[in-house]
């Protein structure tokens, strides 16, 4: 009978062994987290230098388990089959981490991994046995082994089942699972080899062929010392990697985010640029645009001899400044939008409609067969704008005349919009309520209109346009209290041109904000250099609907204050009554943001328009402004008297300044300054004048047709 020899195990080693154990399967689960989330290259690195990492971990408990075995005989291990225990070992890591890499595994797929990779454990262990090189050799316990290779396979099954299980952990509780799944792997690993080291027995007598070779005290210390260093490295830089990764998602996150956001924005922009605020439509930018590619659509078609047409129906309200001055503006804006919703329903999906004017649309009929086939949608708007609207419980009635002008048949395709417009005026002076079909003789006007537009474009460059100055005298001194600044426009070949003619062109062609911008700047300068000469001057500039509705209104203004040295209160705002009324929180926006920086404000024509007291209680307004048409009765109608003594009443009862403009006579200015107005302004004390004449007035060079006086000016401006 075979007598084997007694073995033992040193504890100290065989703690290390498990604690490396657990470090190890700690490490581990860490890297299947980095190779799953990480990709391309990162993924393929972070698998490679993982499988070794792994393998070396779950080698060095095995190696430190052989280390603390000790049998009566000295023990040592062959190099060669030791090397192939640690490749076995890293085989089984790699596979771990590719299954552990993937988002889901089957049972088949779990069950083929756990055996294939208990198969590696186990050919590590039993190969770093046969490295001993025992002669005679190890007897083998068979039910042993083979119980050491189910535990291999069974641990196996159980890493991978935690690598699936962990991904469902939340961050704040990984921890704690990822030590207690640490633990149940180390006492797995160790299980697996303490079982097979316990298959195995000694004959007495038996020697130890490799004893000479990889063995004793300081390799052991140097195998954990080392195996160590590499699985808290390599834990550390997983860790920092994974920060990293969080780092650069949490950036790429609120880089996304932005870049939403400014989409969003950029929306919102090209949204504001190219749609009508009041009623959605488009405007007129967008319009021409959309004409353009038309047009240019159209001609490729008609180049393949296929006769199709365009149409522009110009839409313009009859009858409806007067809705405005009865039910004011809200009750204007409600028709506005409600012809809108009429004009889009008789407009097909694939034709546009767009608002270009206070009450003025403009239809794009695409793909149009006849002429008469336009005429049939005049029709059909005629009828749908002349059915009642209802405003605030009462039927208003209004009508439109359109102007109609087709493609290629009716002139040059870049007149298409004038042409139209010419036309529609045409219907205007039949009676309105009807439609005009463009001809030939219509686009003479439209020409001219055409051609003053581009002219006035150029006329800033060209040095035409200038400032007139008209003087405000105040009513209790008989001085100068102030100027108005007007523009004028001296045309190259057509002399003067009448504001009437131009302001509107520019309104309507959309130059009205840079002509504002223009009058801002020269104002300002022409301030400061009366300051330079001796005279202190307050210059009242207007400003349209259109610049009010710009953002940084207020900025452009404080800007060319600044370049120029002028001080705020030296610049005075006006704005109409109507412009005022039509936006009411627009405009209190607009005028706070004025006030703050300290420009003075005013409300010019006043009592023609719609106002409520309440509203104009909350502009920040310090003069009101009496219209001119009220100024020209007050020597021939009591009404007249009546309601100019009413709005002076109700001005200073605000402590607001008055103003009434358009003075021409003696008579006029007694009535007035008997009600107590503040200032006066008109011909019968001076008629707007360049700036050069102004100082020269000033100065006691009076103009002819001035009123008998001496224009002193103020040394400080009244509040």
């Amino acid at each position: 009978m075979t007598q084997f020899m007694t073995s033992s195990y040193q504890l100290l080693v065989v703690a290390a062994s498990f604690a490396i154990a657990m470090l190890a399967s700690y490490v581990t689960l860490d890297l299947a987290r980095r190779v799953r989330t990480a990709q391309g290259r990162v993924g393929r690195a972070w698998w490679m230098a993982g499988s070794v990492v792994m393998g070396t971990g779950v080698w060095s408990m095995h190696f430190l388990g052989m280390q603390a075995f000790q049998l009566p005989i000295a023990i040592g291990f062959a190099g060669g089959m030791t090397l192939l225990s640690w490749l076995a070992a890293v085989g089984a890591s790699a596979m771990a981490l590719g299954l552990a890499s993937r988002e889901s595994l089957g049972r088949t797929q779990l069950a083929i991994g756990a055996l294939v990779m208990g198969a590696g454990i186990s050919g590590m262990h039993y190969i770093g046995m046969a490295a001993m090189q025992m002669s005679p050799g190890i007897v083998w316990s068979p039910a042993l082994v083979a119980l050491s290779v189910v535990i291999a396979v069974l641990a196996s099954a159980t890493a991978l089942t935690i690598f699936q299980l962990l991904r469902r952990v939340k961050p704040g509780q990984r921890l704690v699972y990822q030590l207690t799944a640490s633990f149940l792997m180390a006492v797995a690993i160790c299980g697996m080899h303490y079982t097979g080291m316990a298959a195995a027995e000694f004959a007495v007598g038996s020697v130890c062929l490799s004893a000479g070779e990889l063995g004793g005290p300081g390799l052991t210390a140097l195998v954990i010392l080392a195996t160590g260093m590499l699985l808290v490295s390599t834990l550390f830089t997983a860790i920092l990697d994974a920060r990293l990764q969080s780092t650069a998602e949490r950036l790429t996150k609120s880089l996304k985010e932005s870049n939403l956001r400014l989409q969003a924005a950029n929306d919102e922009l090209q949204q504001r640029a190219f749609t009508d605020p009041l009623t959605g439509l488009p405007n007129r930018l967008l319009f021409e645009d959309r004409l353009i590619h038309a047009v240019l659509r159209l001609d490729r078609t008609n180049h393949l001899h296929v006769v199709d047409r365009l149409a522009v129906l110009f839409v313009d309200l009859d009858g409806f400044k007067p809705i405005n001055d009865s039910f004011g503006h809200a009750a204007g804006d409600e028709i506005l939008r409600s012809a809108a919703r009429r004009l889009q329903t008789e407009a097909r999906e694939s034709d546009t409609v767009a608002r270009v004017g206070g009450d003025e649309f403009l239809i794009l009929l695409e793909d149009v067969t006849s002429v008469a086939a336009c005429v049939a949608v005049a029709n059909r708007v005629l009828a749908a704008l002349a059915k009642p609207f209802d405003i605030a419980g009462k039927n208003v009635q209004i009508a439109c005349s359109i102007g109609i002008v087709v493609h290629p048949d009716h002139g040059d395709r870049t007149k298409l919009v004038a042409n139209a417009d010419a036309a529609m005026y045409a219907a205007k002076r039949a009676g309105g309520s009807c439609y005009a079909l463009f001809e030939p003789h219509m686009g003479s006007d439209a020409s001219e209109q055409l051609e003053l537009q581009n002219d006035l474009r150029q006329a800033l460059d060209r040095g035409e346009l200038s400032l007139h100055y008209q003087p405000k005298i105040d009513g209790t001194r008989g001085q100068i209290s102030g100027v108005e600044a007007l523009l004028r426009w001296n045309h190259l070949q057509h002399g003067m041109v009448s504001p009437m003619i131009f302001i509107a062109l520019a309104e309507r062609f959309g130059l009205i904000v840079r002509l504002g911008n223009w009058v801002i700047n020269e104002a300002c300068r022409q301030t400061a250099e009366w300051a330079r000469s001796g005279l202190r001057m307050r210059v009242a500039i207007n400003l349209s609907v259109h610049q009010l509705r710009e953002s940084g209104l207020a900025e452009r203004i404080e800007q060319a204050l600044t370049l120029h040295g002028v001080d705020a209160s030296q610049l005075l705002c006006e704005i109409t009554e109507s412009v005022a009324m039509e936006d009411i929180k627009a405009t209190q926006h607009t005028l706070e943001g004025l006030a703050r920086i300290g420009v003075f404000l005013s409300i010019d024509d006043f009592g023609t328009g719609y106002s409520s007291l309440n509203y104009l209680r909350q502009l920040p307004a310090q003069q009101l402004k009496i219209d001119r048409s009220f100024v020209n009765d007050l020597e021939t109608s009591e009404d007249a008297r009546a309601v100019v003594a009413a709005v002076i009443g109700l001005a200073h009862a605000l402590s607001l300044r008055v103003v009434a403009e358009g003075v021409e006579t003696a008579g006029q200015r007694d009535i007035l300054l008997a009600m107590r107005c503040d200032e006066l302004q008109g011909f019968f004390f001076a008629r707007p004048m360049p700036a050069d004449t102004l100082l020269a007035w000033t100065q006691g060079d009076k103009p002819a047709g001035s009123a008998d006086f001496t224009p002193s000016v103020f040394g400080s401006f009244p509040d």
